[in-house]
C-alpha cells in the first residue's frame, strides 16, 4: 500500500467515523426522546433498547455515512489544494478514489454480515421492549400449508422454540384423509417434534355399515423440516425483518409449497444488493469535484451532493416499502432500478471524466 493510499484512507475513515457516530447519536437520541414515556424503567431494558435501536439505525446510517464521509474528505482536499498536490505527484484519478471505493465495499459487506446474525431482528426486539413483550413472545392461531399437510398451531412461542395444541391435516384431492393432534411440539435438529400424538385415519372407501375411523397413538412424530420458529413467526405476521439466513430458508421452503415469495425476495434484495447504491454516488461526487478551490463553489457542491444522496436513498427506500406491500414484483421494483442506476451513473461518470 502506497503512502498516498494510506493518507487518503486515514482521512476518509476518520471523517466516516465522525459522520457515522453523529448520525447514530442523532437518530437514536431522537427516537429515545420520542418513546421515552414508553421505555421500561429497568436500566437493563433501556440499555437493550438503545443497543437494538443503534443497530437498526446502523442499516440506514452506514450507507449514508459512506457518502457523507467522502464528501467531507473531498471538500477538505479541494480547500487545502491537496488534489493539486496529488496530481503533481503523478497520482491518477483511479489511484485517488479506488482506496475509498474498496473500503466502502468492505464496510457494506460488514453490514451484510451483521444482517446474517440475530441483530437483523433489532427492530422487532426494540418494538417488543416498548410494548412490554420482550420476555413474552406468543403468537396464536397460526395456520399454514406444508406439502400435502395443513398445520394449525393454537399457540406459538418463537423464543422458546415450542408450540401448543397442534393439529395436522393430510389432504388428498381436497379430501382430509388423516388428522394428527398433538399437545405440544418442540423445534430441535432443524425439525418440529410433536409429542403425545393422536392419529386419526379415515377409510378410503366409506361404507355406512363397515367403515370406521382408524385411531392410534404415538409418542412423537416430526414435521415441518427446516421451518424455524422465527420463520413461522415472521411469515405469519407478514413482517419484513428477516436475517439473511432465515430469509433464504423461508424462500426455499415457501417456494416448495407454491406460496408467493415476493416479500421475502424483496427483503433479500434490499439486504444484499440495494446497499451498493452508494458506490456509483461516490464516483459521481468525485467526478464533479474540482482540482482547484479558486473556481470551485464548495457550498453548492456539498449541498447538491448531500441532497442528491438523500434523493437516491429515499427513492430506493420507497421502492422497498412498495415491494414489502406485495404489490410489485421485487425484480422489477428493486433489481431493475438498481441496474438502471448503475448504467446511468457509469455513463454520466465516463462522460464527465472524458470531457
Amino acid at each position: 500500500m502506497s503512502i498516498l493510499t494510506k493518507y487518503i484512507l486515514k482521512r476518509y475513515i476518520l471523517n466516516f467515523i465522525i459522520v457515522l457516530i453523529s448520525l447514530e447519536l442523532f437518530f437514536v437520541g431522537i427516537d429515545y426522546l420520542q418513546n421515552f414515556k414508553n421505555v421500561p424503567t429497568s436500566a437493563n431494558l433501556q440499555l437493550l433498547y438503545i443497543l437494538y435501536n443503534s443497530f437498526f439505525t446502523l442499516t440506514l446510517a452506514l450507507p449514508l455515512s459512506i457518502v457523507f464521509g467522502w464528501v467531507i474528505t473531498l471538500v477538505v482536499f479541494v480547500r487545502n489544494n491537496e488534489f493539486v498536490a496529488f496530481n503533481a505527484l503523478g497520482a491518477t484519478r483511479k489511484e485517488i478514489f479506488m482506496p475509498v471505493v474498496s473500503i466502502s465495499i468492505l464496510l457494506l459487506f460488514l453490514l451484510i454480515f451483521l444482517q446474517m446474525t440475530p441483530l437483523a431482528y433489532s427492530y422487532d426486539q426494540k418494538r417488543k421492549i416498548l410494548n412490554n413483550e420482550y420476555f413474552t413472545s406468543t403468537k396464536n392461531d397460526i395456520f399454514l400449508k406444508y406439502n400435502d399437510y395443513y398445520v394449525y398451531f393454537e399457540k406459538l412461542l418463537p423464543l422458546e422454540k415450542r408450540a401448543e395444541n397442534i393439529h395436522i391435516f393430510r389432504v388428498n384431492n381436497s379430501d382430509v384423509v388423516e388428522s394428527i393432534i398433538g399437545e405440544k411440539a418442540y423445534f430441535q435438529n432443524n425439525r418440529w417434534y410433536v409429542v403425545n400424538v393422536k392419529i386419526i385415519n379415515k377409510p378410503e372407501n366409506i361404507d355406512v355399515d363397515n367403515s370406521k375411523l382408524d385411531i392410534k397413538y404415538e409418542k412423537f412424530l416430526h414435521t415441518l423440516d427446516g421451518f424455524k420458529p422465527k420463520i413461522l413467526d415472521n411469515v405469519y405476521e407478514s413482517k419484513t425483518d428477516f436475517s439473511i439466513f432465515d430469509a433464504i430458508s423461508a424462500l426455499v421452503l415457501l417456494k416448495e409449497q407454491g406460496i408467493n415469495t415476493q416479500k421475502i425476495r424483496g427483503v433479500l434484495y434490499n439486504q444484499l444488493v440495494i446497499p451498493f447504491f452508494v458506490i456509483p454516488i461516490l464516483l459521481l461526487i468525485y467526478a464533479y469535484a474540482s482540482l482547484n478551490s479558486r473556481f470551485f463553489n464548495i457550498g453548492k457542491f456539498t449541498s447538491l451532493s448531500i441532497f442528491g444522496t438523500l434523493i437516491v436513498w429515499g427513492f430506493f427506500f420507497m421502492l422497498f416499502k412498495l415491494t414489502s406491500s406485495g404489490s410489485i414484483t421485487p425484480e422489477i421494483s428493486l433489481l431493475l432500478p438498481m441496474l438502471f442506476w448503475l448504467i446511468f451513473s457509469t455513463s454520466v461518470y465516463n462522460k464527465k471524466i472524458n470531457s
